[in-house]
């Protein structure tokens, strides 16, 4: 008896993609052929096979590979073994070649020399990224889903601290009304809104206003170089922040919108069962008319 038969039921969408049993099927067949028997080759095979590029027919290799993680803890199809030991929340397998020094760095935002983002493009300052990170945010480190931008926070003195950007989260009903979304609108348009994951700056840093500076940086960069990296528009930023650990105070000073608080399910969560902390909401548009862009006719 197969899986579906005994209730195991096939997603109507994976990774916002329109999803059928003949896509499942697909998969299974090219898990089957890849050669060599790896992650990384079964997710390069699906996207040919299944047509999933980006705008600029790039194969979408990061949300194959988090579909397909998806689809294998749901026992729809069973995935060889990692062949790398750092993917999938479980660790680092290798941390930077040179950890920031724990100097203090005080004042205001105005006596830092050539602050600036540095985005994240090779092995690296991947490597720092993910560190720093791990060591240091009170979340840890975990790969970021989906399309994403990685930044390091950098000044004359070194390194400040990372801020990183992934997909949206699915389903949000302060967001959602907010934008006006109804359901089909959203899937249509998620990828146009990108969700700030992680902020943090170094615990030896106490520069006043040194947040929303950066989230101020990011704003005016991400557009632009999410367009190159991706070939699509993005218009919208989201993040969460945890209550009553957070108030937010920087995303309000950078002129983020607190649109209210999470219902306490998680950013991915489609079972409505989920125990989380409660978050704020927020939001930043990137452009004027983001709600036409988002899909919304008013």
């Amino acid at each position: 008896m197969g899986l579906e038969q005994m209730g195991v039921g096939i997603p109507d969408k994976l990774c916002g993609r329109p999803f059928d049993a003949a896509d499942l099927e697909r998969i299974r067949a090219e898990i089957v052929a890849a050669e060599p028997p790896q992650r990384s080759e079964i997710a390069r095979r699906v996207c040919r096979a299944l047509e999933w590029t980006d705008a600029l027919g790039r194969p979408k290799l990061m949300s194959a590979r988090v579909g397909l993680l998806r689809l294998h803890r749901a026992g729809l199809i069973e995935l060889p073994a990692p062949s790398r030991g750092n993917g999938n929340g479980r660790g680092l397998l290798r941390g930077p070649e040179r950890w920031p020094e724990p100097v203090a760095v005080v004042g205001t935002v105005g006596d830092l020399g050539g602050l600036r983002l540095e985005a994240v493009l090779d092995a690296s300052a991947s490597r720092l990224w993910n560190g720093l990170i791990a060591r240091y945010h009170y979340l840890g480190y975990t790969p970021l889903p989906g399309a994403q931008l990685r930044y390091l926070v950098h000044c004359e003195g070194g390194v400040l601290g990372a801020i990183g950007f992934g997909a949206a989260a699915w389903k949000v009903a302060v967001r959602d009304r907010w934008i006006g979304w109804d359901a089909a609108c959203r899937e249509a348009h998620l990828g146009r809104v990108l969700n700030n994951a992680r902020f943090l700056l170094l615990p030896w840093v106490r520069v006043k206003h040194l947040a929303s500076k950066v989230l101020a940086l990011a704003a005016a960069r991400i557009p632009k170089d999410f367009a190159a990296r991706y070939g699509e528009r993005v218009v919208l930023l989201e993040t969460f922040v945890e209550r009553p650990r957070f108030a937010g105070t920087c995303y309000r000073a950078a002129n983020w919108h607190y649109l209210g608080e999470t219902t306490g399910r998680g950013k991915c969560d489609r079972t409505h069962q989920a125990a989380l902390p409660r978050k704020g909401v927020y939001v930043y548009p990137l452009t004027a008319g983001f709600r036409a862009a988002l899909g919304v006719v008013r």
